[in-house]
């Protein structure tokens, strides 16, 4: 029978995480809602999952523990049977948490002893073997994260890395028990509980393994993980005869509108796709040194937009020994603050312009564009690439955008999503058409 409440509640830390999380969903056949922080309580969403996106992944860990109880509360209210805490499938936050401390906070406010921690997610490189973190053929404090200029990563066992957020007691799931199936890591979770572990991290290697590992969880309150782990939550729902058999369609209106790519993240993925990107197309670099220095970047960025005839790269993605030499002369925090909302304000006066495709590179910056284009709700469409899903917004004149983790997508990423975003578009459209054009040319057909 068809639900008519939401069976699975969602708190992702960061939005492109949100949205990679959704993406499994909607492949595993629910229909799925991504919301934008914590929604008022009249707003009304008819879907079988809820993902609450947030940007806690650096915040100070009470701050982080906070929206996430909130989010909690009102995925409670809502219905929710189950609950998931999405982190990334690299582990990540602050040096003091924020993993551990939001998990402990989750496991309190729902009654529960127990919950699985598993940031595989095979398909984007992620494995889990031993308890330790691997990205492709690399540790992952060897894949370049330890190099991250927000949260860098300096271990690849997922225990240690907890061991320094949490007081709980860890277990540990290998791999030889996950390949015997879902019946065998049901046995070990009960036995790992009668011992007193609290937060038990489990091996995964391929697909496979997270399904079994999802079967598994059926009874859990609280599942936390990457986003890999969703593949085998919603047959647990579909068995239970929770949620129908039937694929949703993860088709997207088409409207019309201009398109810009934004790129923030410093990561090895984005930073090819960037000099892919600028060997052929137009491109505008944000300079967080001359932000700083008052001028005026948005108003260069906006005027250099205007004078191009097709979709134009605004980034300001640098290689490792540039970013470094700028949080020397600004600092971390600073710099990083200078970007997101410099592209946040670039967005803004975009959109009032009528661009209305985004695609973004980068968690922090894509939860700053978000914020800004004021956005509360997205539905989720197509696969643009492995975590990375079309969506569209719920509510009022449709804005399409691409929400990229730094580390994923092919070379030619960009080109991807302006095509999946832009899909049914008249071949001759482009970015400076439609802005000069008028409001008129922008609405939705």
């Amino acid at each position: 029978m068809m639900n008519s409440k939401p069976l699975l509640g969602c708190i992702a830390d960061d939005f492109t995480g949100a949205t990679d999380l959704a993406n499994m969903l909607v492949r595993a056949g629910m229909r799925t809602i991504q919301t934008i922080g914590v929604p008022n309580a009249d707003m009304f969403i008819d879907a079988e999952a809820l993902v609450v996106a947030l940007k806690s992944r650096t915040l100070p860990v009470q701050e982080a523990v906070d929206q996430s109880l909130a989010a909690l509360a009102w995925l409670r209210e809502q219905g929710c049977k189950q609950f998931f805490f999405k982190y990334c499938s690299t582990f990540d936050s602050t040096a003091d948490g924020n993993i551990g401390p939001v998990t402990d906070a989750l496991l309190d406010a729902l009654g529960e002893e127990l919950t699985i921690m598993c940031p595989a997610v095979p398909e984007n490189g992620r494995t889990v073997y031993r308890g330790t973190l691997f990205v492709g053929d690399s540790l992952l404090n060897e894949s370049g994260m330890e190099k991250h200029p927000l949260t860098p990563m300096k271990d690849a066992n997922v225990l240690r890395l907890l061991e320094k957020q949490t007081d709980s007691t860890l277990g540990q799931i290998g791999y030889e028990t996950v390949a015997r199936g879902p019946t065998a890591v049901a046995l070990a979770i009960a036995q790992l509980k009668s011992d007193g572990a609290r937060m038990v991290v489990v091996d995964a290697l391929e697909d496979a393994h997270l399904h079994a590992i999802g079967e598994a969880c059926a009874h859990l309150k609280l599942v936390t993980g990457g986003s890999g782990i969703a593949l085998g939550l919603p047959a647990n729902f579909r068995r239970a005869g929770l949620l129908s058999s039937l694929k949703h369609t993860t088709h997207l209106p088409h409207h019309m509108g201009g398109s810009v790519v934004l790129a923030g993240s410093t990561s090895r993925a984005t930073n090819g796709q960037v000099t892919l990107w600028r060997a052929t197309r137009p491109s505008f670099r944000i300079d967080p040194l001359a932000v700083d220095r008052g001028e005026p970047v948005v108003e260069q960025a906006i005027e250099f937009f205007l004078a191009q005839t097709q979709p134009v790269l605004i980034y300001a993605t640098s290689p490792p020994e540039e970013v470094d030499a700028v949080q020397r002369q600004l600092g971390t925090a600073k710099a990083g603050h200078l970007i997101e909302q410099t592209l946040a304000s670039i967005a803004r006066q975009l959109r009032m312009l009528g661009v209305n495709k985004f695609v973004v590179a980068g968690g922090e910056t894509s939860g700053a564009v978000v914020q800004a284009l004021e956005v509360k709700a997205l539905r989720i469409g197509q696969q643009i690439a492995p975590g990375v899903p079309a969506t569209q917004t719920v509510d009022g004149v449709p804005i399409s955008l691409a929400l990229k983790s730094g580390n994923f997508g092919r070379p030619d990423f960009f080109n991807e999503a302006l095509r999946a975003l832009n899909e049914g578009a008249p071949p001759a459209s482009n970015a400076g058409d439609l802005i000069r054009s008028g409001p008129s040319k922008v609405t939705p057909t």
